[in-house]
């Protein structure tokens, strides 16, 4: 079995895939790479990846599909998967080679464990290339090092500091048996790859060390300010499957219970911020629409959403309000990066 299997959605990618292929293979040989071009069609990403799969049989596979979106390339990835633990990577980013080392090691050791690890968690770092900029984002404030740990040792995150996806490496069995799936044709759907697993995930290891590299800066990025504001439709069809998913009010742990309260409450605060900055009739229609959804498919969730300090804050009805939201903003852009 190999230890892990990075999969890598691939859509006109290839101005900047091998890059990241490259990074991913001095991660050792028992890995696996499988790179999901997604129904390219204006560029060669296709040839690139079938290359890439005769230099390195065993290793890397392409696979090709008509486009399903990120949700779907990374569906694919996990159906296909042999690694025991299983990373999605952009294909516009890039892992550390020396920083995934003691992650590599410890993962090796998983693999015949027992009872092995749920989930492994390192730092990531914002890589604005051709500003260079870098903005590391780590969690050694909350997370514990050195040993592996359950939901009871791990402390309060910040506002702009929860896991996303570049940061989590789940155990590849974990996921199947839960059945994830990620909607098709959808952007911002790593905000439900790394909610709703958690709520299976007993023992994490934390590694502080800058393993993945989030590229940002390109125009037609999902996180752009500009695109995401055209995209808002996406961003409220992810936070209802959120909210159908996962019920935090159902969790024993109150550390799990807290954390998924309040990434939840993060992402109505970016619904009421960005509806709000868009300002037609029907964004309006569309907030109310959110937080009724919210209020009628869990209203003990939603008192407690609807009363987190940002949200009763943003969504005032007054220049106040309006002030606080541009706040809200603010900590949006420091969680996602826009621009």
């Amino acid at each position: 079995m190999k230890t892990i299997t990075f999969a890598v959605p691939c859509y006109n990618s290839a101005a900047y895939m091998d890059h990241c292929v490259e990074t991913l293979l001095a991660c050792g040989d028992d890995i696996e790479i499988l790179l999901v071009d997604d129904g390219s069609v204006k560029d060669d990403t296709a040839e690139i990846a079938d290359r890439w799969e005769r230099e390195h049989p065993g290793i890397v596979r392409a696979i090709h599909q008509p486009n399903k979106g990120h949700g779907g390339a990374v569906n694919t990835g996990l159906e296909n998967a042999t690694g025991f633990y299983f990373k999605v990577v952009d294909s516009d980013d890039w892992l550390d080679a020396a920083a995934m080392f003691p992650l590599m090691e410890y993962m090796r050791t998983q693999v015949e464990a027992p009872v092995p690890c749920d989930m492994v968690v390192a730092n990531y770092v914002y890589e604005k290339v051709d500003e260079g900029v870098q903005k590391v984002m780590g969690y050694s404030n909350v997370l514990p090092e050195g040993y592996e740990f359950g939901w009871d040792e791990v402390g309060t995150f910040l506002p702009s500091q929860y896991l996303l996806m570049h940061s989590v490496y789940y155990r590849t069995d974990m996921l199947r048996k839960m059945k994830l799936t990620l909607p098709e044709h959808t952007f911002y759907v790593d905000n439900i790859f790394v909610y709703e697993p958690l709520v299976h995930v007993r023992t994490m290891r934390y590694f502080n060390v800058d393993a993945y590299r989030y590229f940002i800066g390109r125009e037609d990025q999902s996180v752009n300010e500009k695109v995401m504001m055209g995209r808002m439709d996406q961003q409220l069809r992810v936070t209802r499957q959120m909210i159908d998913n996962v019920d935090p009010q159902a969790v024993r742990n109150r550390h799990l219970r807290h954390y998924l309260r309040n990434y939840l409450s993060m992402m109505m605060c970016i619904c009421s911020v960005f509806l709000r900055m868009r300002g037609g009739e029907e964004d309006e229609e569309d907030l109310k629409g959110i937080w009724a959804y919210l209020k009628e498919q869990n209203p003990s969730l939603y008192r407690r959403v609807r009363t987190n300090a940002l949200n009763l804050a943003t969504n005032l009805p007054t220049e106040a309000g309006e002030k606080i939201g541009l706040k809200g903003y603010q900590i949006a852009q420091k969680i996602f990066k826009f621009n």
